[in-house]
């Protein structure tokens, strides 16, 4: 299985480029992003000339690093302008995985400085510190770093058969692997554990590692793995699973679509016992 290739050409410098470098603008008002679309119809970001007429309605913006020569910001809206705007979540598959990374860490960079304007230890104001990417409290000098919570997401999987399940908020028909965050003082390996067992009500082993996505809803990194069925009857945690089952591989029921982590663990173990993934 070869997963999607990761970002090679992003990078991170503090300080903005000099001279007539080309720029991208992410343009967020709340949680939806400016669209503009190629001649193709699909999504792009915000040139530096479209983003002029943009500037009446900027509250502020952050210099994210480089993608190859592209200068790439987060831009914060006070107000919803004229243009065509959609929710991330909502372009998600619709766009290049390159594209959602990159709009994902602006809208990621833009709820950051929402949340920490003023200090959580002393109420002091904070601004964004020369040395490093955080924000610094101007009167105790405490750093605020973005949060990124990890979070698992596992293929359960018994010789032909995998565990699927739906969640309530998930349209009806469609099943997916099983996820979830980790808590404070726990390894993956509890959390695996720990999780499985809420949702479904089974024990599992064999952890393996396969590969990982960041998530900006708010803030996740999702780690996949593999794990093999050990014991256990399924039993649903029914606040949040509205239906789980084991499904033959050659027979399973609509799953999420191919950029995403859950289609991704899906596909990788299809491949494993000689079924087509296509």
């Amino acid at each position: 299985m070869i997963w999607p290739a990761p970002n090679l050409g992003f990078s991170s410098p503090l300080r903005e480029p000099e001279g007539n470098t080309d720029r991208w603008f992410f343009p967020f008002y709340d949680n939806q992003i400016v669209v503009m679309r190629d001649t193709s119809g699909c999504f792009r970001p915000v040139s530096g000339r479209e983003m002029r007429p943009l500037s009446v309605w900027e509250e502020m913006r952050f210099f994210m690093g480089m993608q190859d020569s592209h200068a790439c910001y987060a831009v914060r809206l006070h107000s919803r302008p004229d243009d065509e705007m959609a929710s991330l979540r909502g372009l998600f598959g619709g766009i290049s995985s390159d594209l959602f990374n990159l709009a994902g860490r602006a809208l990621q960079t833009i709820d950051w400085h929402r949340t920490h304007q003023f200090c959580g230890k002393c109420g002091g104001p904070t601004q964004l510190s020369k040395s490093d990417r955080s924000w610094v409290c101007q009167a105790c000098q405490f750093n605020f770093y973005a949060r990124i919570s990890p979070s698992i997401i596992v293929l359960v999987h018994s010789g032909r058969k995998v565990l699927l399940a739906r969640n309530h908020r998930f349209p009806e028909g469609l099943f997916s692997t099983l996820a979830g965050f980790v808590e404070p003082g726990e390894s993956v390996e509890t959390t695996l554990s720990r999780e499985v067992r809420e949702e479904v009500g089974v024990e599992i082993t064999d952890f393996r590692y396969c590969c990982s996505q960041p998530w900006p809803f708010p803030n996740s990194l999702m780690l996949g793995f593999h794990a093999r069925y050990s014991h256990g009857d399924i039993r649903l945690q029914e606040e949040e699973i509205a239906e789980a089952d084991w499904f033959d591989i050659e027979a399973l029921p609509a799953i999420p679509g191919k950029d995403a982590i859950s289609r991704w663990l899906i596909d990788d173990y299809l491949s494993q016992q000689g079924v087509s993934t296509d």
